[in-house]
């Protein structure tokens, strides 16, 4: 059963905002402090109400959760609602000139336990928060009498599950446009890196964690390794452009070579960063590779036939070769999960621009964009 009832700036000693909460027959209610003692008049004198003790989290997902605790059997009947103090756990490098999170109370009717809490418009994902619990008695007068606090205790929200992604993945496919032809993937940065991947990694590119860039309950995030690659190419020309905001210098290999019958695709990701461009992460890893065997687990699969993103087909005239196509109305960012050997290809230098202001490194989601946002925390 989720909580029914919601609130915002309860007076407490650790959110200490002011405010009023309302159950689902609309009495006004105040929560008194985790002393024990009244905020004001409207809680009644302490009647020994039981605390809740060991409290347990389980079935944690993204926004939800389940919340039980011990109490005195005793006193159970007098229970009529339970308050649950939730708090964004405070981060020490959070930004000090952005305005606090606000703290959420909530008010629930008795209810057997495990409760479950859940609501996208107060949890986000992979978000550390800490919870508290009251038990209260309704009184004849609407009044409330309300046990002490309960212990503090923490816990971490999921990453998206694969139905969240799943939705993700319906909303890119409605915007993805035409396939336009490709023959390479291409991957920039700059002469060191490439210098470096030769002298110091056996010439080769070695993959690397994922940045926190994206929606913000990616699975991905900061736990997939691999080598960015790109794909999109110029309407005109059919080639890759010329500009590029990770460096001048391009790493080039025939579409073949990563992807290929004995490669799978997964869908990892769609977002946007305040701008009109809009983003799709893709995963390509080898068949039984370590990191398909994430992916299976966590990310959609798409079929590298016919999907709406990137396709590898093969051609049924002449000597069979791959044509391999990719959407043409959002920019797809192709995570290969291999080390990529720099003979496989060449390296040259680009004749545009560094564009560092398309750069999605560690970019951050607008999560007011309706396009590319689910409902559930961004």
């Amino acid at each position: 059963m989720e909580v029914p009832g919601l609130a915002h700036n309860i007076t407490s000693p650790l959110s200490p905002c002011e405010g009023m909460i309302k159950d689902l027959s609309l009495d006004a209610i105040q929560l008194c402090e985790r002393d024990g003692k009244e905020s004001d008049g409207s809680i009644s004198e302490m009647e020994e109400l039981p605390v809740p003790q060991n409290i347990k989290i389980s079935n944690i997902t993204c926004d939800s959760f389940k919340i039980c605790w011990d109490m005195d059997p005793r006193s159970k009947e007098r229970i009529t609602h339970y308050f649950i103090d939730l708090n964004k756990k405070e981060n020490k490098n959070s930004n000090k000139f952005k305005h606090k999170d606000v703290p959420t109370k909530l008010v629930a009717k008795a209810v057997p336990l495990p409760m479950t809490v859940r609501g996208h418009w107060f949890l986000s994902p992979r978000t550390e928060y800490t919870v508290a619990v009251q038990t209260a008695s309704k009184q004849t007068d609407g009044d409330y009498a309300v046990s002490e606090w309960s212990e503090i205790i923490e816990f971490c929200t999921a990453d998206y599950s694969t139905v969240h992604l799943n939705q993700l993945l319906e909303k890119a496919e409605v915007i993805a446009g035409r396939m336009l032809r490709f023959s390479v993937f291409y991957r920039n940065q700059n002469k060191e890196y490439f210098d470096h991947a030769r002298e110091a990694q056996e010439n080769r590119m070695l993959p690397s964690v994922k940045d926190n860039s994206g929606s913000h309950g990616s699975p991905i995030s900061g736990k997939l390794e691999g080598v960015f690659f790109s794909c999109n190419t110029e309407f005109n020309t059919g080639k890759p452009p010329q500009d590029s905001p990770y460096g001048r210098h391009r790493f080039e290999v025939q579409a073949d070579t990563l992807f290929n019958p004995d490669t799978n695709l997964y869908f990892g990701d769609f977002y946007c960063m305040y701008t009109a461009y809009h983003y799709v992460i893709l995963v390509l890893a080898p068949k039984g590779s370590r990191g398909d065997e994430f992916c299976k687990q966590r990310l959609p699969a798409l079929d590298i036939n016919n999907n709406r993103f990137l396709t590898c087909k093969q051609v049924e005239e002449g000597d069979g070769g791959l044509v391999f196509h990719h959407a043409q109305d959002v920019i797809l960012e192709v995570i290969y999960t291999e080390p990529v050997d720099l003979a496989l290809g060449t390296v040259a230098e680009i004749s545009g621009h560094q564009l560092m202001s398309l750069s999605t490194v560690n970019a951050k989601k607008d999560p007011s964009c309706k396009t590319c946002n689910i409902s559930v925390g961004r």
